[in-house]
């Protein structure tokens, strides 16, 4: 599997917020809704979740038939202020999508200020970043390609990082959970260079009693123990039973072992500094792929008289957005909601969202921004705004480029495990959603296609310190909205045994 695969599949995250109205529902059979259904009300009281700290909101989504937006199906606390953790993601995606478009790139750019003959650079390499939220691994090494291609080999000089498009603090990656080893905590930067974070693969080899280990991506100046013994036992904890030692920048220890029975497995960890990261990493790329360097891998500005040798564009936002949304990627979402400010700034950001929300959704309630990713205890929305945002988002001109970047329920992104959870849900692939969690917050929302042909969206948001319990009360409403609010139905795949 490609890193840049693995990557993203590693890095996710979640999402929150909701008030009463009732109406009766577009098609016949279900009855006008008073609160939650029963069966969701009895699966937070087995989590301990009171009601009050839940909001819910499920409405059709208009169409053909019905052009304007109906009267929400199921409403409960709508309008409460809520911690939405990643599905804040869903307000930065579609301000991105709305301000940029769909087919919008970053523009990546390597400068040289000195004459280039025979291969060789009397001067300086410059890369200048430009916020790319997935320059990983294979699209850098396809970046030296580039510039070999262009006759550039050997720098007479240094190779310079230029970071300026964005306009940062920095920020220890464990400042908010302690976690800095945790890839989902990696920082925003202009030169943003494989999420900050290595991947340790370790293969079990019988014949030698070793499970070997790789390390990607390469990185000047560390080194990582090679191998470990292979021990008896189940996978379970092998994390742990490897004692690995990520604190020193030149080397990775693993002082454990590995069980024999865990097969191949990937371990994602960030970088424990992260500021030399990029360095590192291109010197190592640089030199591996036949380039000499005389000098240093360094930050500092793209200077005037320096001339464009290669400008490589990212992937589209569309393909962005849908990493954000299927795989919760914090840093990703980070790096799109500093995109849309020039130079990169919060608060510059915050405030080009917030006018954009004026103008597109005047009648909700503003949302709290603080990184637009949702990683954070300071962001605020409604399950009543959220699902304003999915109604409009679902007759605009992106509707399904952002349906498509959600997660099919029980197939992909954050919310294929309900098929694990629940193999004869009838929500599996019938409902495109963003999940959200965080310490004391579960959140889902999205859309879904209800039996009887109508389309609805669902927000649900939960804020209480039991709210990672509650899960099973949000598949249980994902189900009442797929049932088209018919308590206890059972699927075609229950009748026929699957």
């Amino acid at each position: 599997m490609h890193v840049l695969t693995v990557f993203v599949l590693f890095l996710m995250l979640a999402a929150i917020g909701i008030s009463p109205a009732q109406a009766k529902p577009p098609h016949g059979g279900a009855q006008k809704a008073s609160g939650l259904p029963a069966e969701v009300v009895q699966a937070l009281r087995r989590a301990q979740v009171p009601a009050q700290d839940v909001s819910v909101v499920v409405a059709p989504l208009p169409d053909a038939s019905h052009p304007k937006a109906l009267p929400a199906r199921l409403s409960h606390r709508a309008d409460a202020r809520m911690n939405p953790a990643s599905l804040m993601k869903l307000i930065t995606t579609y301000a991105g999508l709305s301000l940029l478009g769909p087919d919008f790139t970053w523009r990546n750019r390597v400068y040289v200020d000195g004459a280039v003959d025979k291969g060789v650079l009397q001067g300086n390499l410059i890369l200048r970043g430009s916020g790319d939220p997935k320059l990983v691994l294979e699209r850098v090494q396809d970046l030296m390609a580039q510039i070999q291609a262009q006759g550039v080999r050997d720098v007479r000089g240094d190779i310079v990082l230029d970071r300026s498009v964005f306009d940062i603090q920095p920020r220890a990656p464990g400042s908010f959970d302690d976690e800095a080893l945790r890839p989902y905590n990696a920082t925003p930067d202009g030169l943003l260079v494989n999420f900050k974070s290595l991947i340790y693969t370790f293969t079990p080899d019988d014949a030698a009693g070793v499970a070997r280990i790789a390390a990607e991506p390469p990185m000047a100046g560390l080194t990582v123990t090679p191998s470990v013994p292979l021990s008896a036992g189940a996978c379970s904890d092998w994390r742990s039973g490897l004692r690995g030692q990520f604190g020193s920048a030149s080397q990775v220890h693993f002082a454990g072992t590995y069980p024999r029975s865990c097969g191949e497995k990937k371990w994602p960890v960030a970088y424990v500094s992260p500021e030399q990261f990029a360095a590192r990493v291109i010197q190592a790329l640089w030199l591996g792929s036949g380039g000499s360097l005389s000098g240093l891998v360094r930050e500092g500005p793209t200077p005037t008289r320096a001339r464009l040798l290669v400008e490589a564009t990212s992937l589209p936002l569309s393909d962005i957005v849908a990493d954000i949304h299927k795989f919760s990627n914090n840093v990703m979402a980070q790096q799109l909601f500093l995109s849309l400010s020039n130079p990169g700034r919060f608060d510059s950001s915050q405030a080009r969202i917030l006018s954009w929300w004026r103008s597109t959704l005047p009648d909700q309630a503003e949302p709290v921004l603080e990184n637009g990713s949702g990683l954070s205890r300071e962001e605020r929305s409604s399950a009543a705004a959220l699902t304003r945002l999915l109604q409009v988002a679902a007759a605009g001109p992106h509707a399904q480029v952002f349906q498509n970047s959600l997660g099919v329920a029980g197939v992909d992104g954050t919310v294929a495990r309900l098929k694990d959870r629940n193999p004869n849900a009838n929500a599996i692939g019938q409902a495109w959603l963003k999940t959200g969690s965080l310490r004391d917050v579960a959140a889902l929302a999205g859309y879904v296609q209800g039996a009887s042909g109508q389309r609805y969206s669902l927000v649900v948001i939960v804020n209480h310190a039991n709210a990672n319990a509650a899960r099973p009360a949000l598949d249980t409403l994902l189900e009442w909205v797929v049932n088209d609010g018919a308590p206890h139905v059972t699927s075609n795949k229950q009748r026929q045994g699957r």
